[in-house]
């Protein structure tokens, strides 16, 4: 039966659509080729996020110390698109916990003060400490820490595991992380508009009670993931000990808007 849910994104508009579904300790299911290599654009993100929290857990910077060159803003406001830097590079749109706006920029200014704390670059930081420990073999970090990542969905699972049962991150972070930064902003969602609130933990987009969401509706208000505009996603839904991953050749449209919510909900409905 969760062969059959899967396999109706062979029906979706790209010519590639690769799935899978996890629970904390397997795989339980897949479709498509899971070791093909894919970009995964700002689903860049969430990895980044995590590079950087394992840097604060091992004392190279902290959530809460100001970031050079942008008064007022902390890492803490750039993991969660808090610290009013736009989407791309230049000024700052806004003060520091005024509107939730979605930064690239503010990714990218974390990357490198990463890259100096740690005295290696973004990316060897990312490999080094997220991705070879997570066995994530084939993703790799070209270019921005905020789009730059192309990988496979059967990494991505690996990932979503560590997400589930984390091992890497400490269980306070963990918990920051997933959990709302900053309650009450508002700002535009990608693609899906404004939200009030539109809420954000450190890396992660929360599901909470958004309506529409691009998880559906069977998925708890605890939910936690990020997507990206090639047509990628991974959400973690934490009640249900489940998680979902996928990769597309294709860039986002009205094919991702229109089939992933009734995927979501149908996995769910297999194994929720």
């Amino acid at each position: 039966m969760t062969a059959d849910v899967l396999a109706r994104v062979d029906d979706w508009e790209p010519d590639t659509v690769v799935v899978g579904v996890t629970a904390p300790d397997e795989t339980l299911a897949a479709h498509g080729p899971t070791d093909r290599v894919l970009p995964m654009a700002s689903l860049t993100k969430p990895l980044a996020a995590y590079a950087t929290l394992i840097a604060v857990q091992d004392g190279h910077l902290h959530l809460d110390e100001p970031v050079d060159g942008h008064e007022g803003v902390t890492v803490r406001h750039l993991l969660a698109h808090a610290g009013g830097l736009p989407l791309g590079s230049g000024g700052r749109a806004t003060e520091p916990e005024r509107r939730r706006i979605y930064s690239n920029h503010g990714y990218e200014v974390l990357g490198e003060l990463v890259a100096e704390r740690v005295g290696a670059s973004f990316a060897d930081h990312l490999d080094v400490e997220v991705l070879r420990p997570l066995g994530m073999a084939d993703t790799h970090l070209e270019g921005s820490p905020a789009y730059g990542a192309q990988g496979t969905v059967a990494d991505l699972l690996r990932f979503a595991r560590e997400l589930l049962a984390p091992q890497l991150l400490d269980d306070d972070l963990h918990r920051q992380a997933t959990s709302v930064a900053f309650p009450g902003l508002e700002g535009v969602l990608p693609d899906y508009g404004r939200q009030t609130p539109n809420d954000w933990g450190l890396g992660f987009e929360l599901k909470d009670h958004k309506d529409p969401h691009w998880t559906g509706d069977r998925l708890s208000p605890r939910t936690f993931g990020h997507f990206g505009g090639s047509g990628s996603y991974l959400w973690v839904d934490p009640d249900l000990h489940l998680a979902s991953a996928s990769l597309a050749d294709q860039d986002f449209g009205d094919w991702a808007t229109e089939g992933w919510p009734g995927l979501c909900d149908a996995i769910v409905e297999v194994h929720g």
